[in-house]
C-alpha cells in the first residue's frame, strides 16, 4: 500500500540522516522502497497525496464534509451550482484561518469535481414547487383513475379525447444552470424552486 511505502521511504530516509548508510541506495535497498523516490524525499519533494492536500487548501475531512452537504443537497432537490460551492470552500477557509482568511482559486471547484467521483457538474432543470410536491406515485395513479372513471361516467370515445402538452417559464428565471450534482442520478437534475415565483405555462 502507499502509506507502507511512505512510511518505510521516511524510515530509510531517517537512516541516511543518522548515518547508518553510505549512500541513498544502499538504504533504499535496505527497506526495500525505490532508490529514486527515496532520492526525491531527500530532496525535500512531498508525496503526490501531501501534494493533493496542499494544493486544495482544504483537509481530507473538510472536504468530505462539504462533498456530503452536496450530495445531501442534490438529493433533495436543490443541487448547488458551482459558485455556491466555491463560496462554501471559502467560507470554510475563513472559519479556519479567522485573521488571514484565503479563497480557493477560480478552477478549484473544477478540480473538487474531478477528484471525487460521486459528483459532476451538469445542467440542471427548473422544477416548480407545487409540481413537486405532487410527484407522488400514489398522487398520479389516483390521478389517472379519475381520469378513467370519468371516461367511463360519461361514455367518453377515445376519438373525443386528445392529448396536449405544456411547459412553464419561471419569471424572472432566464435559464438553466450547472449544478453540482450526484453521479448516479440519471438525465438532468431537477432543481426545485422555492414556489415563491410565478410562473407562465403554455399549452
Amino acid at each position: 500500500m502507499a502509506s507502507q511505502t511512505e512510511g518505510r521511504l521516511s524510515l530509510a530516509l531517517q537512516a541516511y540522516n543518522n548515518g547508518d548508510f553510505r549512500s541513498l541506495r544502499a538504504a533504499a535497498i535496505a527497506y526495500d522502497v525505490p532508490p529514486r523516490t527515496l532520492e526525491r524525499r531527500h530532496q525535500g519533494i512531498l508525496p503526490q497525496s501531501e501534494t493533493r492536500l496542499k494544493s486544495s487548501k482544504l483537509t481530507v475531512a473538510k472536504e468530505e464534509l462539504l462533498l456530503q452537504r452536496i450530495l445531501h443537497q442534490a438529493a433533495q432537490g436543490f443541487p448547488p451550482q458551482q459558485a455556491i460551492v466555491q463560496e462554501s470552500a471559502n467560507l470554510i477557509l475563513k472559519s479556519r484561518q479567522l485573521d488571514n482568511p484565503q479563497q480557493v482559486g477560480k478552477n478549484w471547484t473544477r478540480n473538487f469535481i474531478n477528484r471525487h467521483p460521486q459528483i459532476k457538474s451538469i445542467y440542471n432543470r427548473k422544477f416548480d414547487y407545487q409540481r413537486a410536491c405532487c410527484d407522488d406515485l400514489k398522487t398520479i395513479r389516483a390521478w389517472f383513475q379519475l381520469v378513467q372513471d370519468t371516461v367511463s361516467e360519461y361514455g367518453v370515445t377515445e376519438a373525443d379525447i386528445y392529448n396536449f402538452d405544456e411547459t412553464g417559464f419561471q419569471m424572472g428565471v432566464i435559464s438553466t444552470s450547472k449544478v453540482v450534482t450526484s453521479s448516479e442520478r440519471r438525465g438532468r437534475p431537477r432543481t426545485i424552486q422555492p414556489g415563491n415565483r410565478e410562473w407562465v405555462t403554455v399549452i
